[in-house]
């Protein structure tokens, strides 16, 4: 990959719209519409993760994403028969399998290839063949990136929670792991995405390195949005990310 100074790109990731939702029930605030505010205000794709449990987005959201947007979306998912077959009749621009539990609030780690390539092999196999790009979220270990490229996938996105949750020396060597992830990632001809629990505060170091093409965020400019609007958070969070970027410390 060259290491040009390309345009990092947005994805915005509307689950936590579907969470406020089904506090209450019924249809606001509608993630879908809200997907379609994010597209308007510059977004570079929508990202909606549809866990087994359904607890934030629902099937019929999905759907409707597939159906209205015109920027990507990412569909994220857990490595079932059920989710894999659900891609293959959605056919979305990139599937991206994660690590999921029934008991966590969020996803808590990055998921695991070694060990398991054969149980992963055949589904990264029919997303390919649906036609979608195929992202790994794993966190940034050799080993799980070198098992990423051997099984074909396209993308890994790189798990940045334990560095937004750090701070200080432990921050400083979170982010000396994902830069040489993000480096060891691109020698193998993967693109590289990441995302979870990125803010104002801690996007920056991340949008710096230079290998990254694509910043996934979600739950803090929901979160942003309520109380200055989703367009200014956007706009806000895209001003940092190109700012970074401009700077080219990595």
């Amino acid at each position: 990959m060259t290491k040009s100074a390309h345009m990092l790109r947005l994805g915005v990731n509307v689950d936590h719209v579907a969470t406020l939702r089904n506090a209450r029930g019924g249809s606001h605030p509608c993630p879908v519409s809200a997907a379609l505010l994010a597209q308007k205000s510059g977004a570079d794709g929508i990202t909606a993760h549809l866990r087994e449990d359904r607890r934030h987005i629902k099937d019929d959201d999905i759907i409707s994403l597939k159906q209205v947007l015109d920027i990507p979306l990412n569909f994220e998912m857990a490595a079932t028969e059920e989710m894999v077959s659900l891609a293959e009749k959605l056919r979305p621009n990139a599937a991206c399998i994660v690590p999921e539990k029934r008991e966590e609030l969020t996803t808590e780690g990055g998921l695991a290839v070694v060990g398991h390539e054969a149980r992963l092999a055949p589904f990264i196999t029919r997303l390919k063949e649906a036609g979608a790009r195929v992202s790994l979220f794993v966190d940034a270990i050799p080993a799980e990136l070198e098992a990423s490229a051997a099984l074909g996938a396209d993308i890994v996105e790189l798990h940045t929670g334990a560095y937004c949750d750090s701070s200080g020396g432990e921050r400083a060597a979170h982010l000396k792991l994902l830069r040489d992830g993000a480096h060891h990632a691109d020698q193998l001809g993967l693109e590289v995405h990441a995302g979870h629990g990125l803010n104002y505060e801690n996007v920056s170091d991340i949008a710096a390195l230079r290998q990254m093409t694509e910043l996934n965020i979600g739950h803090f400019l929901i979160g942003a949005a309520v109380f200055s609007g989703l367009p200014d958070a956007l706009s806000t969070m895209r001003r940092l990310m190109d700012d970074a970027r401009a700077k080219d410390i990595a």
